[in-house]
Parts: C-alpha cells; sequence; structure tokens
C-alpha cells in the first residue's frame, strides 16, 4: 500500500483556521485517517469523529491515531448514515468529505478497484454489500451496462464496451478478474480510438462500476443532506470531489442551502490543486474543493443548541 496523501489539506487546514470555534469535527470519508490525524495535530483541543464504511479502513485509522487517545471517535458506517450514526455527538463546528478511492483500495489488487492491478472484480467498500462489479458484469443486460457506462463513466464508447462483453459472456465465458475486463475492453476498441482516449481505455468503466456497486451518488446526497443536520451556526463544510458527477451534486447542494438561508457559499469557483501540489500527489490533479458556512443550525444540531 503506497502512502496516503491528503488533497488540499493547506487550503482545508487554512479554512478551519478562519472559522471562530472549532471544536467537534466529523470527518465523514475517514479512509486511512490522513485528514484526521492533520486536523488533531492543528487543533490541539479538537475531537474528530471519524466515519467510514470499511472496516479495513477503520482498523489502520484506528492504530494510526491511537496516540490521539481519546479525541478520536472511529464509527463504522456509510456517511449516507450520517445523521443516524453521528447524530449522538452533533453539533458540529466541522463536516469534511474527501470523496476519492482510498488508497488502501486502489492499490490492493484484491480489493478490485484498479485497471492496473489484476484482482478479482469486487469494488465493494463495504464488503458486507452483496452486489459486486463481477455480478454486475456477468449479469446485467447489454442496455444495463451501456446505461451506467454512459450515466456514471461519461464514456462515449459505452454501447461498443457492453456489445463487446456480452459478445465475451456469449462465447468464451464470465469475466472474473480486473485484468480479463481491460483485456475485453482492449480487445473491443480499436488501437487508433484508445490512443485517442486520453488515458486508461479502462479508466472511465471501472470508475462506472464503482459508482454503481457502492450507489455513491445517492450516498452522496443523502450524506450531504445528513451531514448538514449535524452542524452549529458557524460551522464549516468542505468537500473535495474528482469528478464531474460528484462536484455537480455538491454545487447544486450548496446553492440549495444557500437559497434556503442556511450559509454562504465561500468558494465560487472551486479550489483546485497547484502544479506542486499535483507534481508532488499526481492523484490530487481532478480534485475541486467547495467551501461552505453554516448560519443556520440542522435539526439534530437544534435539539442540543
Amino acid at each position: 500500500m503506497t502512502e496516503h496523501i491528503p488533497v488540499l489539506l493547506a487550503e482545508i487546514l487554512s479554512f478551519l483556521q478562519s472559522r471562530p470555534k472549532v471544536g467537534k469535527v466529523l470527518d465523514c470519508t475517514l479512509g486511512l485517517g490522513g485528514y484526521s490525524e492533520a486536523v488533531l495535530e492543528a487543533f490541539p483541543k479538537v475531537q474528530v469523529w471519524g466515519l467510514d464504511q470499511d472496516d479495513e479502513a477503520i482498523r489502520i485509522a484506528t492504530d494510526r491515531l491511537g496516540a490521539f487517545d481519546n479525541r478520536f471517535h472511529p464509527i463504522h458506517g456509510n456517511f449516507a448514515e450520517a445523521a443516524e450514526l453521528a447524530g449522538n455527538a452533533a453539533p458540529f463546528d466541522a463536516i469534511l468529505f474527501d470523496l476519492g478511492v482510498s488508497n488502501l483500495q486502489i492499490t490492493e489488487g484484491y480489493r478490485g478497484f484498479s485497471f492496473q492491478a489484476d484482482g478479482p472484480l469486487d469494488m465493494r467498500m463495504n464488503r458486507r454489500s452483496a452486489l459486486t462489479a463481477e455480478s454486475i458484469v456477468n449479469n446485467w443486460t447489454e442496455k444495463e451496462l451501456s446505461d451506467i457506462f454512459w450515466k456514471y463513466g461519461e464514456e462515449r464508447y459505452s454501447r461498443q464496451i457492453a456489445r463487446g462483453i456480452l459478445r465475451y459472456r456469449e462465447n468464451t465465458g464470465k469475466i472474473e478478474t480486473t485484468g480479463n475486463l481491460v483485456a475485453v475492453i482492449r480487445e473491443t476498441l480499436p488501437a487508433p480510438v484508445q490512443r485517442k482516449m486520453g488515458g486508461h481505455p479502462a479508466r472511465k468503466i471501472f470508475q462506472a462500476l464503482r459508482i454503481a456497486v457502492n450507489d455513491e451518488l445517492t450516498a452522496l446526497e443523502q450524506g450531504l443532506s445528513g451531514a448538514f443536520e449535524l452542524v452549529s451556526p458557524g460551522a464549516a463544510v468542505a468537500v473535495v470531489s474528482y469528478h464531474s458527477l460528484e462536484d455537480r451534486i455538491v454545487k447544486q447542494y450548496f446553492r440549495e442551502m444557500q437559497k434556503e438561508g442556511r450559509g454562504i457559499i465561500t468558494t465560487k469557483r472551486p479550489l483546485i490543486p497547484s502544479d506542486g501540489e499535483i507534481e508532488r500527489n499526481y492523484k490530487a490533479r481532478s480534485a475541486k474543493l467547495r467551501l461552505f458556512v453554516v448560519t443556520e443550525p440542522g435539526k439534530e444540531a437544534k435539539k442540543k443548541w
């Protein structure tokens, strides 16, 4: 597993430091604990609650943050249920989301997220869930596959790739590994098309399958809604997204909250990593950070206000 480097961390810490009070922070995407560790170090009196649906990530982050004793509180669960899972600790002074796939998942082939490392076609962030990428690839119809490749991957060759998968299933059998799926995509698309794609030919298909397996966009909508129920006036909300589908949801939700008088958007345009950060951490290249300051507390926070 490669080192976990939080993205746009300096900008997020600066945002938190601009707030009048930072006593309780909810890290909705704990991962390996990079953001939580930085917040705990920067604010000596702060307490952090860290949410993650991945058992292995919770275990690693808890070990990493053990030195902070009772200032760190791990919670297992999907951030879509943030209001229920973290409601007892509300109100919070800051909410953080980093919507990227964690290094643990992307660098370990056995988790099935990477098109660059062979492994089982899994892609479940919560390994207690039933739906896997293998199930989708081997059981869904050509139209269903084409639809998610277009909707969640914005893949212009969605139909051709779905047709190629069906042809492989009919002529050869099941597609059981990430390497197997990459090979089918490469065999389906002509070489000149692959050269024009500007990246790995399987990148958008893997993104689409990951979103479908984990129902990520619905979870994001529910997570934002739930998190806003937990915040106190003056609270900071920071969201780092990595593709246009996520960023569009965050931008629209922030606009809706501002229109309802819940607070103020402080980033008219999303903040993006500097050239220096991208050079140090290539995975940051597509990141966008949007920030929001809450002026009206959420329902759960009001009960304790």
